[in-house]
């Protein structure tokens, strides 16, 4: 059974920090391409940053230089550090991992709710 589980969400300050952590198991973890998506109300869930099963990473243009994603093929993890926390970064945070062609292979998690707010 493949589980991704999402943690580190929560209330933080304009200019603020947060390290979002996502665990996975059931699956190859260091074949997956990982992801972190965001979805705020109202919107459509996009792509905040990515990276390869060979580390290679990529990042929406809104948090270039804010945010940075790694990952920890020993354990299983995938992180997001995030720095100056806009009140446009509040949203539900989704870890999700990807694999084969077309993405065949294509898992989420529960998603984490990520609070920007004075």
């Amino acid at each position: 059974q493949v589980q991704l589980v999402e943690s580190g969400g929560g209330l933080v300050q304009p200019g603020g920090s947060l390290r979002l952590s996502c665990a996975a198991s059931g699956i190859s973890f260091s074949i997956y391409a990982m992801g972190w998506y965001r979805q705020a109300p109202g919107k459509q869930r996009e792509l905040v940053a990515g990276i390869t099963s060979g580390a290679s990473t990529n990042y929406a243009d809104s948090v270039k230089g804010r945010f940075t994603i790694s990952r920890d093929n020993a354990k299983k993890m995938v992180y997001l550090q995030m720095n100056e926390l806009k009140p446009e970064d509040a949203a539900v945070y989704y870890c999700n991992a990807k694999y084969g062609a077309y993405d065949r292979y294509d898992y989420w998690g529960q998603g984490t709710q990520v609070t920007v707010s004075s």
